[in-house]
């Protein structure tokens, strides 16, 4: 079957380039000489629009325009095939994102600047950002708590949204298809004259559950094997739908508001009285967000903004499956979340050759948490300045201070300093930053009792917790020309009262404690405890990396890009190192892109690769093995008059890369792919 759908591959690919280059007899079109902007526009780093090379913190860079090459519809995706330091864990509760080693709760996402709030159990829902909106993501190594307040440790990641702001009336439709069910189908519509822009967007995601390996250990033993149904991978359902609206009646005004609605459902085996591995219930999630700002603009250099966000989550469980407390249907919520934010930001040019920033942040958090016992709240007040000024000849330093006021933690101060030598095309930067996340609701007042697979887990938070604080010292060069981008990094990242989850053994004194703290606990599930979750401050947690990233536009139409990254992170109690969950000591990923246009036809064959050594895991878990896993992918795109069409076939996996261990309860996984697949795709555009 392969041979069939690979032949067919081929065939797409030839006919497109053969059949077009006869009938428009090899006439190219001078306009469409297609090469990376290797010095895009950024403004995570700095706070304010800048050039790649300007900057005085290295930003990585995805572009729309790479995101599409590579046949990508989902964010997770996205980033771990071009972003060696950024790693996924897919499961039901949520993708475990990592970057440099460190999780999502020290990773701070935005859209557009503003906070993507709502998290399970502290894994941001991704599924609820909008790809279809993407017009690049920005990922900011490192602490950046002095210009982004807390949960800024291990780096910031801002996806920058598109709306066209010429005269357009476009409506657009793009639908991808895989195996085990994958689908992703989303709809655009865009309008903007005289100044009024309104955008429209919907998105459907799916994927049905799979595993690699229909058996699993017996609990207790290393060689008695029986059937589940638990998926390594779980399916679902996600639908995000967003409308934005713009005015900029003049050269100083712009103004804008906006709302996103998403909703998502897991898609698991009900439970099977033969078999292990199935539920009762599905995880239902839901998510709305509204936003509104404006600018206002002095002068092209000198600007006020102002930004105010609401971002409601929730989840619970929606029953699939009666049982002796729960009909079919219902629904029983777990958590539920709501954040409040204002921002005030003002970026000046207070000398010709210095930018000034000012600002000042209000933020309430809300969380209702049903299984945890949990209803709080808390604010933070914070003011931040930062100058960036350019002094004799190609020196640029940047300094920055925030002062945050937390509820419940009382004032911190992060700053950072930055120092740039930028001669030529080369570019020297030296950066410390400091970084400062106080301990989520969760973390603070947790109180936590479920039962899964008819073994009970308890979880504590700890009111006497101590924030975390992290320094950030780092080291760049880098050359950047039209056509060559080389860069390497070295740094350190230090985190000081690092909070984690540490398992508490059981004795009997204990479990007649747990019985007391969780009356719906039975003595089985009592007896049956070897431990529970309690959260503490460990003494240190210390990262040291290194990234190297180049790309290169080596002849007309032709794009080689490899990145690596080394990664080395531990924790410390007592005098005790042990590695970071999940982290990865040797990352890669390469992507030879190929474009190629005719005068109506375009086409983009795209080949990438991501490589990596074994992932660690803590606790009684073993590592589980490197792996590296290739994608062929080519678009062809047809622009006649008003329409565009742009097909799309491609191979995921192309060498079948699979883990096929057997589960146990000592055993994860770092490889999720089922095996290899044929992708395909179709993008109708009408201008």
């Amino acid at each position: 079957m392969y041979k069939k759908l690979l032949y067919l591959f081929l065939a797409v690919i030839l006919s497109g380039s053969t059949a077009f280059s006869q009938i428009h007899k090899m006439e190219r079109r001078d306009s469409v000489a297609h090469a990376y902007n290797l010095n895009p526009v950024v403004v995570t780093g700095s706070g304010h629009h800048q050039r790649l090379k300007s900057t005085a913190t290295p930003v990585r860079v995805i572009s729309s325009q790479e995101i599409a090459e590579l046949g990508i519809t989902t964010f997770d995706a996205a980033l771990t095939r071009m972003m060696p330091q950024v790693s996924m864990a897919p499961n039901s509760m949520g993708s475990q994102l990592r970057l440099n080693g460190l999780g999502n709760k020290y990773i701070l996402i935005l859209i557009n600047g503003q906070k993507l709030s709502g998290d399970i159990s502290n894994n941001v829902d991704l599924n609820r950002i909008n790809m279809s909106r993407v017009k690049r993501i920005e990922v900011l190594d490192g602490a950046a708590s002095s210009l982004y307040g807390s949960d800024a440790i291990a780096g910031v990641i801002n996806i920058i949204t598109d709306q066209p702001t010429s005269s357009v009336c476009s409506v657009g439709n793009s639908t991808n298809i895989s195996g085990h069910g994958v689908l992703t189908e989303s709809a655009t519509l865009d309008i903007y004259q005289n100044g009024f822009g309104s955008y429209t967007s919907f998105t459907h995601d799916r994927a049905d559950s799979y595993r690699n390996n229909d058996l699993e250990y017996v609990k207790g033993s290393d060689t008695d094997t029986q059937q589940s149904i638990a998926p390594l991978f779980t399916g679902y359902r996600a639908n995000v739908f967003g409308q934005k609206f713009t005015y900029a009646p003049n050269q100083h005004w712009a103004l804008n508001a906006g709302l996103d609605y998403s909703y998502k459902i897991t898609d698991r085996p009900n439970t099977h009285p033969a078999i292990s591995g199935g539920t009762d219930y599905e995880m239902r999630y839901k998510g709305f967000r509204w936003n509104v700002g404006g600018i206002y603009k002095f002068s092209t250099k000198n600007s006020l903004q102002v930004n105010f966000t609401t971002d409601r989550f929730r989840y619970g469980k929606e029953y699939d499956v009666e049982t002796k407390s729960n009909q079919v249907g219902d629904y029983v919520q777990s958590k539920k979340q709501r954040m409040m934010e204002g921002q005030m930001k003002a970026i000046l040019s207070l000398t010709k050759h210095s930018t000034t920033i000012v600002g000042a942040d209000w933020r309430k958090d809300y969380l209702t948490a049903t299984s945890g016992n949990i209803d709080q709240h808390v604010y933070s007040l914070a003011a931040y300045a930062q100058h960036e000024i350019s002094f004799l000849k190609d020196f640029t330093a940047t300094f920055g201070l925030r002062l945050t006021h937390h509820e419940t933690f009382d004032q911190h101060l992060t700053p950072k300093a930055t120092l740039k030598y930028a001669p030529g095309n080369f570019c020297f930067r030296a950066t410390y930053s400091a970084g400062f996340r106080a301990p989520g609701l969760d973390e603070l007042y947790y109180h936590y009792f479920s039962v899964n697979r008819g073994k009970a887990q308890i979880s504590f938070g700890n009111q006497n917790l101590k924030p975390e604080k992290s320094h950030y010292i780092s080291l760049n060069a880098e050359y950047r020309t039209q056509a060559v981008a080389f860069s390497l990094t070295g740094y350190i990242n230090r985190i000081n009262d690092m909070v984690e989850k540490q398992n508490i053994d059981v004795d009997d004194a204990t479990r007649l404690m747990l019985l007391s703290e969780f009356p719906e606990m039975t003595q089985e599930q009592a007896d049956k405890m070897v431990s529970y979750a309690l959260y503490q401050n460990k003494d240190q947690g210390d990262v040291k990396g290194l990234l190297l990233n180049t790309s290169m536009n080596l002849f007309e139409g032709f794009n080689l890009s490899a990145n690596y990254a080394y990664t080395y992170a531990r924790s410390k109690s007592d005098d005790e190192w042990t590695v970071l969950d999940r982290s990865i000591r040797h990352t890669a990923t390469i992507a030879a892109n190929y474009h190629r246009s005719w005068r109506h036809y375009e086409l983009n064959v795209n080949l990438s690769s991501r490589l990596q050594s074994k992932t660690y895991y803590t606790g009684n878990y073993e590592d589980a093995p490197g792996h590296g896993v290739w994608n062929l992918h080519t678009t062809h795109r047809f622009d006649i008059a008003r329409l565009v069409l742009e097909p799309s076939l491609g191979i995921d996996n192309i060498f079948n890369k699979v883990d096929r261990r057997i589960d146990s309860s000592t055993r994860k996984y770092a490889l999720y792919s089922p095996g290899r697949m044929m992708v395909a795709g179709l993008k109708i555009q009408f201008k």
